[in-house]
């Protein structure tokens, strides 16, 4: 059955042909998103949600969206999507950030050459009749010192445009290198430095725990007299009423404003003064990006919803096309061995290591990795996926860590999973044949061949004869047929496991018969995903 999306809101009619150009069943509801009610009644239905700002995504919404996969936000921002109980929920959360890249950064030198130049007031006032060429003093862009806080994709373009303009510019981001800032031009400082420094500050850095409130009344009284600011990124990143007060003062020259930390902005500290230009959050707001993030969000929730892609998601690794095709049968096998793991594991996990050989190590080792936590935790909880996975392993204090290392056996690349509780650690492995097909190749410490099905027995012993006997009378008397049977010792007469792919699933009866031959000191009934 194809999947079904809904978009609740206002979309271009070329997006939402994608969808259906790519057989995905598509309902278009403009208006839905700002029915709250209606739209709990309704997410039932769909696997996939597209939306802009309207539309609310909250946790009431996403207990109502029993079979939502993935929510699209076409825009970059998406304060309107609880992205903690979508990732709780299972479900992906995916924004465009890069459709109104261009748009935005323009806006933002926009709004620099208005402040500069008091464009607005001075067209009011002329407007008006007035000609008040004197009072409408300006200052040039040349040769000043814009200070960039956030030098990321949009930020980035500002410094490209601001160099053009022959401004000095400055940047404070903690994640640009200094081979990355001498390519682009700029100066990497740090806050202090940019805010003594800086001429015009901008501001181009999403709203997080560490972005809040970054110009703060005090780092406000540290900038250079006669600054002007500029925030066309998120409200809540610079203390509005403090900066009203030193626009009052003299201290701040003027301010460019296109995002408040209360929207939308009916009333501010920043309205009605001199020199300060709002707009109401206009920076997306061109023809071309309106278009181009609908298309973006289209593409990427078909390419995830039809091959499993993943692009530009907030709450999970992406994975390209290219990379879900390759990478499809090491995904299943961390499923596999995180599945075996978990459901060989009764105690409570407190560290989980895996290590990556040979050629899954150049792999997309984040997705792999959330795929064999995801294996685990579903023995726990089924509804667990690889978005929930990192945040139920993280809510139960377990420790994950990951090691990569170049071909150092038999096969081109394996995955060793190891899992540690308080009693012991336990650990399997297993790689991808040519055929596609994962392959168990070691439990223990043990080395096998063990194709994987639906279900499974595995059983520990002392290595003896018999076994195999038992096993075998034991599933015939009972209507189990055996379509593999893998072996396995440390040494003669030492420790042995052996695993059965059956065709049905072991009952209780099953296990009680062999648990009374005492041939066994673990039997175990297996169950995996294989679709």
């Amino acid at each position: 059955m194809a999947p079904k999306v809904l978009v609740s809101d206002k979309l271009s009619e070329t997006a939402v042909q994608i969808f259906r150009d790519r057989g995905i069943d598509v309902d278009f509801m403009p208006d839905l998103g700002k029915d709250k009610e209606k739209l709990a009644e309704v997410i039932g239905q769909y696997d996939g949600l597209a939306i802009r700002s309207a539309t609310k995504v909250t946790p009431t919404i996403l207990e109502a969206a029993t079979n939502l996969k993935v929510v699209g936000r076409a825009g970059i921002g998406t304060d309107n999507v609880d992205k903690e109980a979508a990732s709780k929920k299972g479900v992906i959360v995916m924004n465009t950030p890069f459709g109104n890249m261009i748009t935005t950064a323009e806006h933002a030198i926009a709004m620099m050459f208005s402040v500069a130049r008091q464009i607005p007031e001075a067209s009011a006032s002329t407007h008006a009749g007035k000609w008040e060429k004197s009072k409408f003093m300006g200052t040039e862009l040349t040769g000043k010192t814009l200070g960039v806080i956030g030098a990321g994709n949009i930020g980035g373009i500002v410094c490209d445009r601001a160099r053009g303009l022959k401004m000095k510019v400055i940047a404070f981001d903690p994640f640009l290198g200094q081979e990355k800032a001498d390519k682009m031009g700029v100066e990497k400082v740090e806050l202090d430095e940019l805010l003594t420094r800086a001429d015009f500050i901008t501001l181009h850095v999403p709203l997080t725990d560490q972005t809040r409130n970054i110009l703060s009344k005090e780092n406000l009284e540290k900038t250079k007299k006669g600054v002007r600011i500029i925030n066309c990124a998120r409200g809540g990143l610079v203390d509005e009423a403090a900066l009203a007060e030193l626009l009052k003062s003299g201290h701040v020259a003027g301010a460019g404003f296109d995002v408040f930390a209360e929207e939308p902005a009916k009333d501010n500290p920043l309205f009605n003064l001199p020199n300060v230009v709002c707009t109401p959050h206009l920076g997306a707001a061109t023809t071309e990006a309106q278009e181009n993030v609908a298309l973006q969000v289209a593409e990427q929730m078909s390419d995830y919803l039809l091959t499993g892609a993943v692009t530009n998601a907030l709450n999970m690794p992406s994975v390209t096309a290219e990379e879900a095709k390759v990478m499809g049968p090491w995904i299943k096998l961390s499923d596999h061995l995180g599945s075996f793991i978990g459901q060989m594991t009764d105690e409570p996990i407190k560290a989980i290591n895996i290590l990556y050989d040979g050629v899954v190590s150049d792999m997309n080792l984040e997705a792999l990795t959330c795929s064999a936590v995801a294996g685990i935790m579903k023995s726990v909880n089924p509804e667990v996926n690889m978005v929930s996975a990192p945040v139920v392993a993280k809510e139960r204090g377990i420790k994950i860590s990951t090691t990569k290392q170049d071909k150092s056996g038999a096969f081109e690349g394996y995955i060793k999973l190891t899992v540690v509780t308080d009693k012991r650690e336990r650990s399997i492995g297993g790689t991808v044949f040519s055929d596609g097909k994962p392959r168990f190749i070691q439990i223990k410490g043990i080395n096998i061949d063990a194709e994987i099905g639906a279900h499974m027995l595995y059983t520990t012993n002392n290595d003896e004869p018999g076994i195999i006997g038992t096993l075998g009378q034991t599933m015939g008397e009972h209507g189990v047929n055996i379509a593999n049977f893998t072996l396995g010792r440390s040494a003669a007469g030492a420790e042995a496991i052996a695993l059965l792919y059956i065709d049905a699933q072991v009952s209780p009866e099953v296990i009680k018969k062999l648990e009374a031959t005492d041939k066994f000191q673990q039997i175990r009934a297996l169950q995996f995903d294989v679709a």
